[in-house]
C-alpha cells in the first residue's frame, strides 16, 4: 500500500490550521473573509430549493405509497439496482375479493352479480391508480430525486471546498499580518534574542528576516486569493444553475397535475359507469337506489363540500316532467298515502319549490324534510313530509342525508 507519510502530515496541518481559524472565528477572535453579496444570494435561494425540494419529494412518497414498508422496500430495490416488482393495488384487491365472494354467495343472485359488477369496476380504478403511480415516478419524483442525489452533491462538495479555501484564505491574511507586525517590531528595537524566528542564523538581522517573512507570507496570500477566486466563480457558476432547476421542475409538476386529472378523470367516467348499470340493474328491486346519481341534476346523495347548491353561480334545476301516472289519484289519493315501516330518509332541500298542485309540497332551501317512495312512483319524485304537510316533491331539489 502507497502511504505517503509527508503528504498525511501536511494534510493533517493544514486541517488543524483550519481548525483554529474557525474556532477563533466563532469566538471572534479572527476576522473572516465574507461573500460577495451576489454569491450570498445564490447560497440562500440553493439552500432554500434544497429544502423545499427535499419536503415536496418525501411527500410525494407519502401520497403515492402511504405504506412506509412499501417505501423501504422500494427504496432498497433503488439502491441495490434491481426492478421493483409489481404491486397490486388496494383497490384491485378488493375487487378480487367480491368477486371471490360472488362465487360462494352465487353469481346468479342480485347480491353475487352485483358483486362481480362493482368487483370489476374496483379492479378498473386499480389499473387506472397503478398508471398514475407509475407515471407520477418517472416524469415527477425521478426528476427531483436526482436534483437531490445528483446536482445538490456536487454543489454541496464545491461548496465546502469554497469554505476550505476562504479559511486558507484567512489563515494567510492572519499569517501576514503577524509578519508585518513582528517586522515593524523588530525595525524599531532590534533584538536577536525575542523577534528572530527559530532556527535562523544567529548572525542574520532580525529586521531582514521578518521581511523575509513577510515576502513569504505575501506569495502565499496572492495564491491562496487565487485559488479562492477561482473556487468562488466555480461555485457560482453552479448556483447559477438553480433557475434552470426550477425551469426543469416547473414542467414536471405540469406533468404531474396532468397525470393527476387523468387519474381522477378515469375514476369519474368508471364510478358513473358503474352507477348507470347497477341503476339498470337493480332499477326494479330498489327503485329509488340510484335515482339521484342517475340524474343529471349532479345532486349528492349524502352531504359533501361540493354539492350543487355549494357551486358558485348555481341555479336551481329546471322542473321535472310529472306525468300523470306520477301517483295514480284514481287508485291512491296523497293524504292516503303511509310511509312504509322503513326507508324513510332525511333531506335537505337544496332550492325554494311552489308546488304545481295540492299534490305536491311546496319546499324552501336549507330546510329538512322527511321523504320516502311508494309503489309505483316516478322515480324522478318521492314523497316529502313537513309536520303535517305531504306532498310530492322532486328529487332534483333535495339532498338525501340519511
Amino acid at each position: 500500500m502507497d502511504f505517503n507519510v509527508k503528504k498525511l502530515a501536511s494534510d493533517a496541518g493544514v486541517f488543524f490550521t483550519r481548525a483554529v481559524q474557525y474556532t477563533e472565528e466563532k469566538f471572534g477572535q479572527a476576522e473572516k473573509t465574507e461573500l460577495d453579496a451576489h454569491l450570498e444570494n445564490l447560497i440562500a435561494r440553493a439552500d432554500c430549493t434544497k429544502n423545499w425540494t427535499d419536503k415536496i419529494f418525501r411527500q410525494t412518497e407519502v401520497l403515492l405509497q402511504p405504506n412506509p414498508s412499501a417505501r423501504i422496500e422500494e427504496f432498497f430495490y433503488e439502491k441495490l439496482d434491481r426492478k421493483i416488482p409489481s404491486r397490486t393495488t388496494n383497490a384491485e384487491l378488493l375487487g378480487q375479493y367480491m368477486q371471490d365472494a360472488a362465487k360462494d354467495f352465487g353469481p346468479g343472485t342480485p347480491y353475487g352479480s352485483t358483486l362481480i359488477t362493482v368487483g370489476e369496476y374496483q379492479k378498473r380504478l386499480g389499473g387506472a391508480e397503478r398508471e398514475f403511480l407509475q407515471t407520477s415516478a418517472i416524469n415527477f419524483l425521478t426528476p427531483l430525486r436526482n436534483f437531490l442525489e445528483g446536482d445538490w452533491k456536487t454543489i454541496s462538495k464545491e461548496r465546502r471546498l469554497l469554505e476550505n479555501r476562504r479559511l486558507d484564505l484567512d489563515v494567510c491574511k492572519a499569517r501576514l499580518k503577524k509578519a508585518k507586525s513582528a517586522e515593524a517590531k523588530a525595525a524599531a528595537a532590534p533584538d536577536f534574542q525575542e523577534t528572530r524566528p527559530r532556527n535562523y542564523v544567529l548572525s542574520a538581522s532580525a529586521s531582514a528576516l521578518w521581511s523575509e517573512e513577510v515576502d513569504k507570507a505575501e506569495h502565499e496570500l496572492r495564491v491562496a486569493q487565487t485559488e479562492f477566486d477561482r473556487q468562488a466563480e466555480v461555485t457560482r457558476l453552479l448556483l447559477e444553475g438553480i433557475s434552470s432547476t426550477h425551469v426543469n421542475h416547473l414542467r414536471c409538476l405540469h406533468e404531474f397535475v396532468e397525470a393527476q386529472a387523468a387519474y381522477y378523470t378515469q375514476c369519474h367516467k368508471h364510478m358513473q359507469d358503474l352507477q348507470k348499470e347497477l341503476s339498470s340493474a337493480n332499477g326494479d328491486t330498489f327503485p329509488n337506489a340510484f335515482a339521484v346519481n342517475a340524474s343529471t341534476s349532479g345532486v349528492s346523495t349524502g352531504p359533501s363540500p361540493l354539492s350543487t347548491a355549494s357551486l358558485p353561480g348555481a341555479s336551481s334545476p329546471s322542473r321535472p316532467p310529472n306525468p300523470s301516472n306520477a301517483l295514480e289519484p284514481s287508485t291512491l289519493k296523497i293524504e292516503e298515502v303511509k310511509p312504509p315501516a322503513t326507508g324513510t330518509r332525511k333531506a335537505k332541500v337544496l332550492y325554494d319549490y311552489d308546488a304545481a298542485d295540492t299534490s305536491e309540497l311546496s319546499l324552501l332551501a336549507d330546510e329538512l324534510i322527511t321523504v320516502y317512495t311508494v309503489p309505483g312512483m316516478d322515480p324522478d319524485w318521492l314523497i316529502g313530509e313537513r309536520g303535517n304537510q305531504k306532498g310530492k316533491v322532486p328529487v332534483t331539489y333535495l339532498e338525501l342525508l340519511s
